[in-house]
C-alpha cells in the first residue's frame, strides 16, 4: 500500500531538459573566463567608467541614455561584494575595481536572451521544436557571446525589447485587466529598451507595424474566398483586433515615454545640468556631427554590410613575441608555443548570419506572394498565375511578426549617417535568427528527404562556425597561423 504522503516522482519532459541544457550551455559560455584580460575592453572605457562613475557620484556625460550604466553599476556594487571573482582588479574606472565586478551582470542578462526568444518563438508557434532550434541558435551565435563578456550596453537593449515583445504577445492572450497589465509591463520593457540606446525605437515600432498589419491581414482573410487551413493552435497575433486604441495607446506611447523620462531622474539627480531636454539635444548633436569613415572610426560600418557580417570589429587584439615583456593582464601564458595571439572578435557566427539573412529574404517573398494572392481574391484582373498554397493562419501571424520587427530594426539605419558597427544590428539579428529556425524546422521535419538533408546541412554548419570560431569569441590564445585561419576576409581583419 502506497504511504499517503509519498509522492510520484517529478516527471522532466525531454523538451524541458533540452531547454535547461541550452541555458546552461548559455550561461558556461558567457561566465567561463569572465575575468580573462584584466583591463577594459573597447567600449568598457565608457561605460565600466560611466557604471563607477554613479556609484562614487563623479559627474559626467555619456551620449546615450543611462539605463545600461545603471545596471553596470548595480552589478559593480553587488559584484564587489561576492566571496569570488576578486582575483583580478585593476584601477581603470577609476576605483579598485575587480573585472568580474563589472562584467558579470552583463553575462547574466545575456544568459537569459537564448531563452527570451525560444519563449516569443513558442508564444507564436506553440511549437516545442521551434522554440528549441530558434534557442538553440541564439545560444551559440559569437556576437551575442562577446557582448555579453562585457561591460557593454548592446545586451541591454536586446534584453528589455525582447521582453517587452514576450510581455506584448501574452497581454494579447489575457482579457480585462490581465491584458492591462501585460500591456502595462510590455510597454515598461520597450521603454527600457529606448532608455538603453535610442535604437532600442525598433523594438517599439515593430509592434507598432504588426498592430497596423494584423488588422489589414485579418481583414483581407475575413474576406476572402480562399479559406485558409484551419489550425488547433490560434496565434495570439489573431486577437489584435481586441486591443483598444485607449489600451493601445496608454500602454504603447504614454507608460514607454514615461519610463524613458524617469530612467533619467537618478543621472539628473547626479548631474543636474543641462536638465532633461538638454541633455536630448546635446546627445543628438553628438551624433549628428560624429562623421563617418575611418578617420572616425577603422571599424566602422554601412548597414547593408551587417547582412553578410562583411565588417566585425576587433574588441581586443594582443600578439605576444618570444621577445615581448610579461603582460600581467593576460591571464594565460605559454612560453613554450610563443607566439601567440589573443584576440576578441565582435563577430557573429559567419555561417548562422549569412544563412539568417537568406532566412529572412526567403520570408519576405514567402509573404509578398501570400498577400499578392489575397489580393487577387479581390482584384481578379491581377490575379497571378501560380497556385502556391501559403502557410495557414498562424504562420501567416508569425511571417508577419518576424518580417515586420526585422525591418523595423534594420531600415531606419538606411538615413543614417554617423559612424555605424555591426553591433547595431543585434537588435534585427534576432528576428533573422528566427527566422532561419522556422525554415531548418520545415526542413527538418520535411517528409521529402533532400529538405531533410539541408537542414541537417545547415545545423552542421553552425555548430562548425561556432567551435571554429569559438577562440575569438572568449580570447582564447592562438598561433598566428591558427588566427589568420579565421580571417577569412581581409575586411574582417
Amino acid at each position: 500500500m502506497t504511504h499517503p504522503t509519498s509522492r510520484a516522482p517529478v516527471q522532466v519532459s525531454g523538451f524541458t531538459l533540452a531547454m535547461i541544457t541550452i541555458f546552461i550551455g548559455s550561461i558556461l559560455l558567457r561566465f567561463w573566463g569572465l575575468s580573462r584580460f584584466n583591463t577594459l575592453v573597447f567600449d568598457e572605457v565608457y561605460y565600466a567608467k560611466f557604471g563607477n562613475n554613479y556609484l562614487t557620484q563623479t559627474p559626467f556625460f555619456n551620449s546615450h541614455p543611462p539605463v545600461s550604466q545603471y545596471l553596470i553599476a548595480i552589478g559593480i556594487w553587488l559584484g564587489s561584494k561576492l566571496p569570488f571573482g576578486q582575483e583580478t582588479v585593476n584601477q581603470l574606472t577609476g576605483s579598485t575595481l575587480s573585472t568580474w565586478s563589472y562584467r558579470w551582470f552583463n553575462a547574466l542578462f545575456g544568459s537569459f536572451i537564448p531563452l527570451m526568444v525560444g519563449a516569443i518563438a513558442y508564444q507564436l508557434t506553440h511549437r516545442r521544436s521551434y522554440t528549441l532550434i530558434a534557442t538553440f541558435l541564439m545560444a551559440i551565435d559569437g556576437l551575442f557571446i562577446v557582448e555579453s563578456r562585457y561591460a557593454l550596453s548592446n545586451i541591454y537593449i536586446v534584453f528589455f525589447g525582447l521582453l517587452g515583445q514576450l510581455f506584448f504577445l501574452i497581454a494579447l492572450q489575457k482579457k480585462g485587466l490581465n491584458r492591462w497589465f501585460w500591456m502595462s509591463l510590455a510597454g515598461i520593457g520597450l521603454g527600457l529598451s529606448i532608455a538603453t540606446k535610442w535604437n532600442g525605437l525598433g523594438f517599439l515600432v515593430g509592434i507598432y507595424g504588426i498592430v497596423i498589419a494584423g488588422f489589414i491581414v485579418q481583414k483581407i482573410s475575413e474576406k476572402s474566398d480562399n479559406k485558409l487551413t484551419e489550425s488547433s493552435f490560434k496565434s495570439p497575433l489573431q486577437n489584435l483586433n481586441q486591443l483598444t486604441p485607449i489600451l493601445s495607446g496608454v500602454t504603447l506611447i504614454l507608460i514607454p515615454i514615461l519610463v524613458y523620462i524617469i530612467a533619467w531622474l537618478p543621472h539628473l539627480q547626479q548631474n543636474p545640468t543641462p536638465g532633461f531636454w538638454g541633455l536630448q539635444t546635446k546627445i543628438w548633436a553628438y551624433h549628428q556631427n560624429l562623421g563617418d569613415g575611418e578617420k572616425v572610426h577603422p571599424y566602422c560600418s554601412k548597414w547593408y554590410s551587417w547582412l553578410l557580417m562583411l565588417r566585425p570589429v576587433a574588441y581586443f587584439f594582443t600578439k605576444i613575441e618570444a621577445t615581448t615583456s610579461p603582460n600581467p593582464i593576460l591571464p594565460l601564458n605559454h612560453p613554450e608555443q610563443l607566439p601567440l595571439i589573443y584576440a576578441v572578435h565582435a563577430m557573429g557566427n559567419p555561417f548562422l548570419w549569412w544563412l539568417s539573412t537568406l532566412g529572412s529574404l526567403l520570408l519576405i517573398g514567402m509573404l509578398i506572394q501570400r498577400i499578392w494572392r489575397e489580393v487577387s481574391v479581390h482584384f481578379p484582373q491581377l490575379k497571378p498565375q501560380s497556385s502556391f498554397q501559403f502557410p495557414p493562419t498562424p504562420e501567416l501571424w508569425l511571417t508577419t511578426f518576424l518580417t515586420l520587427n526585422w525591418l523595423a530594426n534594420l531600415l531606419p539605419w538606411v538615413e543614417v549617417s554617423r559612424c555605424l558597427f555591426i553591433y547595431h544590428y543585434m537588435t534585427g539579428f534576432v528576428f533573422s535568427c528566427m527566422a532561419l529556425a522556422w525554415w531548418l524546422e520545415r526542413w527538418l521535419y520535411s517528409h521529402k528527404p533532400q529538405f531533410r538533408w539541408l537542414g541537417g546541412t545547415v545545423i552542421f554548419l553552425v555548430l562548425f562556425g561556432f567551435l571554429y570560431w569559438m577562440p575569438l569569441y572568449l580570447g582564447l590564445p592562438l598561433s598566428p597561423g591558427e588566427w589568420k585561419m579565421r580571417m577569412w576576409f581581409q575586411s574582417w581583419i
